[in-house]
């Protein structure tokens, strides 16, 4: 049961981009109807182009102005999901409400810890031994809707900010596919 999907995006797309892959190596039954985004740098926009899925940018900061082309995009697109991959502004509650359940997010730690901005970071910071990441139902809150599945990533000793974080790209890749997956299956 192939489902379609919009993905909405702001900075590198290495998410979209594992969508992508994984659509066009059969492990993910979805058709990306189209990315969004509201930075006209975002390299998710190339990666988009170069998969030949539509692109919208939106630039506007003014929030009204910027979800009514957002809706407007996706009522155009016939997208049934809305994919938060690496998207960084914040919904409002009318949106989210208009679109409740359909709306998914991936977050690099294991919430309800470390949630907002720069979460590798803060579990960096932190010194904990573990931490993961989060792919959840988006709500009114940052971060708080209800978790759908989650991974864990050990903090192995010798490692860098650097080499956590790409442990942690890679993590978020697999399990973002995963739920996506599942979606489509129609097994969540």
């Amino acid at each position: 049961m192939s489902v379609t999907m919009a993905v909405l995006a702001s900075g590198n797309g290495s998410n979209l981009q594992a969508m992508i892959d994984a659509i066009r190596e059969h492990r993910l039954d979805a058709e990306l109807r189209i990315v969004i985004s509201d930075q006209p740098k975002a390299y998710a926009l190339e990666r988009a182009k170069a998969g030949k899925i539509p692109t919208a940018l939106i630039a506007s900061k003014e929030r009204a102005v910027f979800e009514q082309e957002l809706a407007s995009q996706l009522r155009q697109s016939g997208a049934e999901w809305i994919v938060l991959a690496g998207f960084m502004r914040i919904l409002s509650a009318p949106f989210v409400a208009a679109h409740r359940n359909r709306i998914v997010n991936i977050h690099p730690s294991l919430l309800p810890l470390f949630p907002g901005k720069d979460a590798i970071g803060q579990a960096w910071r932190a010194g904990v031994t573990e931490t993961g990441c989060t792919v959840h139902y988006v709500d009114e809150g940052v971060d708080t809707g209800p978790i759908i599945r989650q991974t864990k990533v050990a903090i192995q000793p010798g490692d860098t900010l650097e080499t956590l974080t790409e442990r942690m790209h890679h993590a978020e890749h697999q399990l973002y596919v995963e739920v996506l997956r599942m979606i489509s299956e129609g097994t969540i």
